[in-house]
């Protein structure tokens, strides 16, 4: 079998159709190579997994006809707050309250859980005629010529297109076989992921409490329900994922608090190592990367899947208008125009990101009254906070138009 279509793109996560559907609305043919089985997103039970989705991402994801067949299951996020502080010990007196009513253009962001929009994604795949969707498909080879790239599968099958598409995560195999290196380090910090129900409403409230082994983020779901990240040393980490359902709880407790009553775990346990990856360029031969192929972050600020979704406008903007201008898209002139667009504003956000972990996760004595009176400075200030609020939201800097809620 050879396929052929305007764009390959390996990766079925997210960001891979996601960039898919924008691509194909503006009249590319694309082939989506994904190495899971199809039978792997029909799993409908709820098992914790959620995202922290900017304003200007479920603004993407409306514009690529996503949004309505999840708005129903998402969980505005109405504040943010932020505080520094001891297990057991409760908050610091100084913290940050962002709100969303200081800003003109509504919530700040989303929760959504994991099950909704990765079902809501294959079912627009699988409904766009001009996607081609490969499931249990592993890529083995990658070879670039003058005109486009020819994948070769393990079941021997090839696939040609003008351009490649990288979003296969981390540790990304078409970066690595385009001989492009990857700078970063690991935290040796876990994330701890769960769900948990509790006895009083979150008033879509996030929350986020930093202590020295690793923030805790309580992130609100439906109901009186909340998706939480616990960071901690990878040690203490993988003993904590030891425990059994009952002790598990018993070790969040005093980290948790007990601002929403008595907690009870709800759903499925993960746990992700926390590193940082970037890779060296984010582009090679008739090829881009995005998402975690392009970066992988601390999940400090709920940015990950925030900064894929950036990439995605920002590379389907830069084909769509090469290809109405009559350009080769997959030229290096082209393709330095996404890594120009992205590149800067990665870096910032990644080094922003490393830069709070190391800053929070220690318990040096001036470090916490430094941070901490950072945190008071910046809520008692309007401006600086209504600053942040819209670098949550994902509002600042050279946003692409999809991100904007506009059509490319």
């Amino acid at each position: 079998m050879k396929n052929t279509s305007d764009i390959l793109i390996v990766g079925g996560g997210l960001n891979g159709p996601a960039l898919a559907l924008a691509l194909a609305q503006t009249g590319h043919s694309v082939t989506v190579v994904d190495a899971l089985p199809r039978g792997g997103f029909e799993d409908e039970g709820f098992d914790g997994r959620g995202y922290a989705l900017a304003l200007a991402s479920q603004r993407l994801l409306a514009q690529i006809g996503i949004w309505p067949q999840v708005a129903e299951q998402a969980q505005p996020m109405l504040e943010i707050k932020a505080s520094d502080g001891h297990a057991g010990e409760g908050a610091a007196p100084f913290f940050v309250h962002f709100d969303h009513r200081e800003i003109e253009e509504g919530p700040m962001g989303y929760m959504l859980e994991d099950r909704y929009l990765r079902r809501a994604l294959l079912k627009a795949l699988e409904e766009e005629p001009r996607i081609s969707l490969i499931n249990d498909a592993r890529v083995v080879a990658q070879d670039t010529d003058q005109t486009g790239v020819t994948l070769t599968l393990a079941s021997g099958d090839t696939l040609r297109g003008g351009i490649l598409v990288g979003a296969d995560g981390r540790k990304s195999g078409t970066a690595a076989r385009a001989g492009i290196k990857r700078t970063g380090w690991d935290y040796g910090q876990t994330a701890l992921v769960c769900a948990i129900d509790h006895e009083k409403p979150h008033h879509g409230i996030a929350h986020q409490f930093f202590m020295e082994p690793g923030p805790l983020a309580v992130l609100p779901l439906p109901g009186n329900r909340s998706s939480i990240v616990w960071s901690e040393k990878t040690e203490m980490a993988e003993a904590i994922q030891g425990l059994d359902d009952s002790d598990y709880i018993t070790a969040l407790k005093p980290r948790f608090g007990n601002f929403l009553g008595e907690i009870s775990l709800a759903g499925k346990r993960f746990t992700y190592p926390l590193n940082l990856t970037i890779a060296n360029s984010f582009i090679g031969a008739r090829m881009a990367l995005i998402g975690d192929a392009a970066h992988g972050m601390h999940p400090i600020a709920g940015q990950g899947l925030n900064a894929g979704l950036r990439d995605v406008g920002a590379l389907a903007e830069v084909l769509t208008e090469a290809r109405r201008r009559g350009e080769d898209a997959g030229s290096s002139l082209v393709l330095e125009r996404y890594q120009q667009w992205r590149r800067f504003d990665t870096a910032t956000l990644v080094a922003g990101t490393d830069m709070v972990n190391k800053l929070f996760s220690n318990d040096n004595p001036l470090l916490r009254l430094g941070r901490d009176l950072g945190m008071g400075l910046v809520n008692s200030l309007p401006g600086l906070r209504r600053g942040f609020m819209r670098e949550a939201a994902g509002l600042t800097g050279d946003v692409p138009r999809l991100l904007k809620g506009e059509a490319i």
